[in-house]
């Protein structure tokens, strides 16, 4: 069932502070966290979040309500951060997974990662993007690969492996490409697809 704006409001603020709270928030709880006034339209939300199975009341009065445990969705995949597409920075660890169609998954693992910055952008790849990529160690000449630059930063680029040097090229005219050693550069995966989220 669709979500009003208002019940979409009450299960955000749930999901979002699950680990937070040391019991089932009461209905007055959620009240003065929402800014609501009247338990009654609070009541009728929650009400609307039960009959949509996503959360259930503890023995059926208004002491508190709590999350209903959602199924893994087919095709979930982690999201594990933000990588530059400009210069490296590191990719930060989230809790979090996306649902991507099976035709953008690799044989292999696959991860999420969101583009931050623009020097991919001659390859379609923008800021704000999500990037699907295939946990692979080794890449064709050609491919975008997820790089460890010198074992502490990650970034976004187009790899050209040279004997005695690795060359990481942004899709960006008004950016340089990045010379490396090899044992500098340690593949972490290829570029198996994109997701654009719009506003």
């Amino acid at each position: 069932m669709t979500l009003t704006r208002r019940q979409q409001q009450v299960y955000e603020y749930l999901v979002d502070n699950a680990d937070h709270f040391d019991h089932p928030p009461t209905h007055d709880e959620l009240c003065k966290a929402l800014g609501l006034s009247s338990r009654g339209s609070l009541h009728k939300h929650i009400q609307a979040l039960v009959q949509a199975g996503l959360v259930e009341p503890m023995d059926g009065s208004h002491r508190g309500i709590r999350l209903v445990e959602q199924p893994a969705a087919e095709n979930a995949i982690p999201l594990l951060g933000r990588i530059a597409a400009g210069r490296p920075i590191e990719a930060v660890p989230q809790p979090e997974t996306l649902q991507v169609p099976e035709e953008l998954l690799g044989r292999g693992a696959c991860y999420v990662l969101q583009v931050s910055g623009d020097s991919m952008c001659e390859a379609g790849i923008l800021d704000g993007d999500y990037v699907v990529i295939e946990q692979r160690d080794s890449a064709r000449n050609g491919e975008i690969v997820v790089a460890l630059v010198n074992h502490e930063a990650v970034t976004l680029k187009r790899i050209e492996q040279q004997p005695g040097r690795v060359i990481l090229h942004p899709a960006n005219a008004a950016m340089e490409a990045m010379a490396y050693s090899p044992d500098a550069v340690q593949i972490q995966g290829v570029l198996r697809g994109l997701l654009r989220r719009y506003p």
